[in-house]
């Protein structure tokens, strides 16, 4: 700028105040930073507007999965269920089709083997003429399984209850549209234990689930996954405010990431 300039600029701005010359406003304007280090001319792009990307998201590895991420106790529980009736349905199509007529088929000698039997009863082919009490008690215990699976924090009793639930619709199954009526089916059972008794896919879910019940009572472990007498905290180490210790190393990494 010259000082020939400086009465042009006087009377372009008397004349219109809020008019900015070119070149003033080409002197104020901030310029691109220059990258350090850099070559002249090149620059830093400037940072986009919004929230800065937290945790494992802003150091580039995969953004951390939300409560809406997991799958809920019961959605769980009903699909330990599905599965496991599949399979005991299927198998029991297959030894009704491929065993019918058969003497027992040896499998580890007499101590394990396959046979068809049609239980009317419960295991041990007691209570025979009842068959509709156990459809009654198997749709019972499908109604509790269903509610007590809500308030389930515990792995391990949501398994359990997957097996018990999956187990007992199977059967029920069994007893709601086979031969010989509604209510009154017999169960189809082909594997057969030494000769001792004979059962089936959804009698194996339904006596591991036993099992896993009875070790869980044992070790004091609630459907909410408290453990007596440990001050409230559960089996994963969470403690009263629903936090684990998994989840309190992770939110430390992510604060300290976010930190530096």
């Amino acid at each position: 700028m010259t000082d020939d300039d400086i009465p042009q600029i006087r009377l372009a701005t008397a004349a219109d105040p809020g008019a900015v010359p070119a070149g003033a406003a080409s002197a104020s304007s901030p310029s691109p930073a220059t990258a350090p280090g850099g070559p002249t001319g090149s620059t830093v792009p400037a940072a986009p507007d919004g929230p800065e990307p937290q945790g494992a998201a802003a150091h580039g590895g995969a953004p951390a999965r939300g409560p809406a991420g997991r799958m809920g106790p019961l959605p769980l529980v009903c699909l330990i269920a599905v599965v496991l009736i599949a399979v005991d349905q299927v198998t029991k199509l297959w030894a009704v089709a491929a065993l019918s007529g058969h003497a027992r088929i040896p499998i580890i000698g007499d101590l394990l083997g396959l046979v068809l039997v049609r239980n009317p009863g419960a295991a041990f082919s007691l209570a025979t003429g009842q068959t509709w009490i156990f459809s009654i008690v198997a749709l019972v215990v499908v109604i509790v399984v269903i509610r007590a699976s809500r308030g389930l924090g515990s792995r391990a009793w949501t398994i359990a209850l997957g097996l018990v639930l999956g187990g007992a619709i199977g059967n029920l199954i069994d007893r709601l549209v086979r031969a010989p009526g509604f209510l009154r089916g017999h169960v189809v059972d082909f594997i057969d234990y030494g000769g001792q008794f004979v059962g089936n896919v959804a009698d194996i879910a339904i006596v591991g689930a036993a099992g896993v019940i009875m070790v869980l009572s044992i070790l004091g472990i609630n459907l909410d996954g408290t453990r007596a007498g440990h001050g409230g905290e559960d089996a994963d180490g969470a403690t009263g405010d629903g936090e684990t210790r998994r989840s309190r190393r992770a939110r430390r990494r992510d604060e300290s990431g976010t930190g530096s």
